[in-house]
């Protein structure tokens, strides 16, 4: 095969891995029931004047699957870890009891499950928008070569299956999660 056309369906296939990654770190932030550190990952601290995320301030754990605490390593940021939580939005309600900031977890109700499953759903067409994207730079890029017809039919099947393939991995990704979601 042509090194160019090699070289294009390449940065196809990274553009298209990248969506995929972006999709599954975009799930990690949709909360399936159970606590988890991650449920943090957005929550940003005013740590001495500047936005600090949360990881860089505090311990974050998860004794069981309903509670997450927060251990500063400071005490005097229990105040501002509190703030950060609530700005955040997440629904979240924080409980200071001097040393460490403990957050109950509540269970989903069937309408928040469908919520969280439709957002879910938004990201993986989402993913699935930035794949076509990718397969159609990807095909312009291989109509712009200089090479015969059949090598640039063949290049954009090849191109196809690397899409089919990667709409696939979304469509399990986002399948496994809404299984996640709706098991109670």
């Amino acid at each position: 095969m042509n090194e160019e056309i090699q070289f294009i369906i390449d940065t196809a296939n990274e553009a298209m891995d990248s969506a995929i990654k972006h999709l599954e770190k975009q799930l990690v932030n949709i909360r399936a029931g159970k606590a988890s550190p991650s449920m943090l990952g957005s929550v940003m601290v005013d740590y001495y004047g500047s936005q600090t995320p949360l990881s860089q301030v505090a311990n974050v754990n998860t004794p069981d699957g309903r509670t997450i605490t927060v251990q500063p390593w400071e005490k005097s940021m229990l105040q501002e870890i509190e703030r950060g939580i609530m700005v955040a939005n997440l629904g979240f309600n924080p409980m200071n009891n001097g040393d460490t900031i403990i957050i109950n977890v509540p269970p989903l109700t069937e309408e928040r499950r469908r919520d969280l499953a439709k957002q879910a759903k938004a990201e993986a067409e989402d993913a699935k928008v930035g794949i076509r994207s990718a397969r159609k730079e990807a095909n312009n890029d291989i109509k712009k070569s200089d090479i015969s017809e059949d090598l640039q039919k063949n290049a954009e099947i090849d191109v196809q299956e690397l899409t089919d393939k990667h709409v696939t991995l979304i469509d399990q990704i986002l399948s496994n999660k809404e299984k996640e979601i709706m098991t109670v």
